[in-house]
């Protein structure tokens, strides 16, 4: 998410809106922003409704935790999934970079 935030200009002057889903209660959620000093949304799924869609939950995941998975989506204007990435490691992170550069792609 450090590198989202270092990006987000470049994502905002493409038009993208970044946003961040947790499974995490808002309290939470808006501790963690604050603390890493994030600017883009972040939205609270605790009961995992939005992130079981996408299926995206990996149950048990951290000490007993239920956490969503990590993963990238490009959504359009009409709701529609162009682009994804899903990670089956909560560790591994797919750089802001590798996202822009899908973007552009898409662009084309």
């Amino acid at each position: 998410m450090r590198s989202l935030q270092g990006k987000l200009p470049e994502f905002t002057a493409r038009g993208v809106k970044v946003v961040a889903l947790s499974v995490d209660p808002p309290e939470v959620t808006k501790g963690l922003a604050s603390k890493q000093g994030y600017s883009f949304l972040f939205l609270c799924d605790p009961n995992a409704e939005v992130i079981r869609r996408y299926d995206l939950l990996h149950e048990g995941g951290a000490r007993g935790s239920d956490i969503a998975r990590p993963a990238e989506f490009l959504i359009d204007d009409t709701g529609i999934v162009r682009w994804r990435n899903l990670s089956e490691d909560f560790k591994v992170r797919i750089r802001a970079e590798q996202i822009l550069d899908e973007l552009g792609k898409l662009k084309r």
